[in-house]
């Protein structure tokens, strides 16, 4: 009988066992660590290095003539000094000075935007600027691209956006850790509304400036008036593919829109054109650059 009792509680024992093996119970519970390994058998995982570095060594500018200075200094000129990117004039304290401090940014920082630029020719800008081996790459371009002759003739999207990814793909190619920023195309209707206060201003705009925006610039008819909102959409959809396209790239950073929503006022335009940043617009631009670069990853 003891022998019958003692082969039944081995039994029952067993039982238990399967029972508790295939529930996948453990008899510390299914959440508890293990009494001999506190961590319950899971490695300390360490803090993810941010991929955004706010503090870059060396600073390339890509664009238009925003970043050339153009009109920033004397009529109808390029003025890279004041440029918001990488000029060296204390009045700007460009994004370059801002980050590198003066002394090296003379020597670590480089302009290679060219006034009239659209985005057709970033991809070509790209290649010269990877040259020098930039830790940061700003980029503005766009406004080019919806100031022409008319609106028939504005860079249609597709290609906006297929020469922004093959402009990035080139900076990738060659320096694959480099980050980018970019600034939103600014608000062209805007800078039409501010700038056409100014009597010599619009006798400038004649020569040629922004056409598609800026023609006829008192007319308020209903056709200068679809004109006008349609150059204004097109801007707003090449600020929605910067947007796109920088978003899946993990080291690149759009400005979520604010050179193009900063209100540009009369003392942010040149006095020489009223359409392009004055030195204290550049100053302005600077400054929300700095913002965007330096603001911590989340």
């Amino acid at each position: 009988m003891r022998k019958r009792r003692q082969r039944s509680r081995a039994g029952l024992a067993v039982l238990v066992a399967a029972v508790l093996g295939a529930a996948g119970c453990d008899v510390v519970g299914g959440d508890a660590p293990d009494a001999a390994d506190p961590s319950g058998g899971r490695a300390a995982r360490p803090s993810p290095t941010p991929v955004w570095d706010t503090s870059p060594e060396s600073v390339a500018a890509v664009g238009d003539s925003i970043t050339r200075g153009f009109d920033a200094c004397q009529v109808l000129s390029d003025c890279p000094e004041a440029s918001w990117a990488t000029g060296d004039s204390p009045r700007v304290d460009s994004l370059a000075v801002r980050l590198l401090g003066g002394g090296r940014a003379a020597s670590h920082s480089w302009n290679y935007a060219v006034t009239g630029a659209r985005m057709a020719d970033l991809p070509g800008q790209m290649s010269r600027a990877v040259v020098r081996r930039p830790e940061l790459v700003t980029v503005m371009v766009g406004a080019n691209d919806a100031c022409r002759a008319s609106t028939d003739d504005m860079t249609p999207v597709p290609d906006f956006r297929a020469d922004f990814e093959r402009a990035l793909r080139t900076l990738r190619d060659a320096l694959p850790k480099a980050q980018v920023y970019v600034a939103s195309v600014p608000n062209l209707k805007r800078l039409w509304a501010q700038g056409r206060t100014s009597v010599l201003g619009k006798q400038i705009w004649k020569l040629g400036i922004c056409p598609s925006m800026l023609g006829d610039a008192d007319a308020l008819d209903a056709a200068a008036t679809e004109r006008r909102n349609t150059v204004h959409q097109r801007v707003e959809d090449y600020n929605d593919v910067l947007e796109e396209v920088c978003e899946r790239d993990p080291r690149c950073r759009f400005d979520g829109g604010a050179v193009h929503d900063y209100r540009f006022g009369t003392a942010q335009l040149s006095h020489w054109d009223w359409f392009h940043p004055s030195i204290n617009g550049q100053a302005r631009l600077a400054e929300i650059a700095y913002r965007k670069v330096t603001a911590p990853s989340r």
